[in-house]
């Protein structure tokens, strides 16, 4: 077996290597400072906040390169899709229970992965078409409709205007707490009646439906941030 030795370090050499990156640093700030004492005050180089630095990053990683209207021609397109006798069989089920995140909201609700196979789909449903259109990083993805608008809400985007794109959260009794959420979908256009028409998963008898919903029954809208 190889023997390593630690070779002590002369105290001077420590020393000298001390001084010169002292020096080195002196002399670095010193010429920072005279190049900014030399700009113009508009042409210095304004101090960046780490904490700045990191929203701009987070930004920059949860754009997506797709408009509302891909999402909605894709979310469209799964119209007719419905559940099984037993409440599950869709592909939005399926894929929920093996993703990543299935395995965050159990740790968060309980039970367990394959629970979401026969579980109420309307918010995977949304969070699948986010997932398939490339959309997921603004969409959010979950199986519970009230974590889903928390989500949007803590991320300073949720409101009370209908948007085409955005993914509508209601309550049936009309509350207006996101405690009081029962059903989500996307909202295709506003129609300036008192109601919005819709794209909605697990609606009706267990299908993918388009709809038309009164807002009176709009807890508020979760709003991705598409490419233009």
């Amino acid at each position: 077996m190889a023997t390593f030795r630690l070779t002590a370090v002369p105290k001077r050499t420590i020393a000298r290597a001390a001084l010169g990156a002292t020096v080195l640093a002196s002399a670095f700030g010193a010429n920072v400072a005279a190049a900014n004492a030399d700009a113009p005050p508009g042409n210095r180089p304004a101090a960046v906040s780490p904490v700045t630095e990191s929203k701009k990053r987070a930004a920059e990683e949860t754009k997506v390169n797709v408009t509302a209207s891909q999402v909605l021609d894709f979310a469209k397109s799964q119209v007719g899709v419905s559940e099984n006798a037993a409440g599950g069989g869709t592909p939005y089920q399926q894929w929920y229970a093996n993703s990543q995140r299935a395995a965050e909201t159990v740790a968060r609700d309980g039970g367990e992965p394959a629970a979401y196979l026969n579980a109420a789909w309307c918010s995977m449903f949304v969070s699948w078409v986010g997932e398939q259109t490339g959309a997921r990083p603004q969409v959010g993805w979950d199986a519970y409709t009230v974590a889903h608008a928390k989500w949007f809400a803590a991320n300073d985007r949720f409101g009370t205007e209908a948007k085409p794109g955005a993914v509508v959260f209601f309550s049936w009794d009309g509350g207006k707490d996101i405690s009081d959420i029962q059903h989500v979908g996307f909202v295709v256009k506003d129609n300036g009646d008192g109601t919005i028409s819709t794209i909605e998963g697990n609606t009706g008898n267990g299908k993918v439906e388009e709809r038309t919903r009164p807002t009176s029954e709009v807890v508020g809208y979760g709003y991705p941030e598409y490419a233009a």
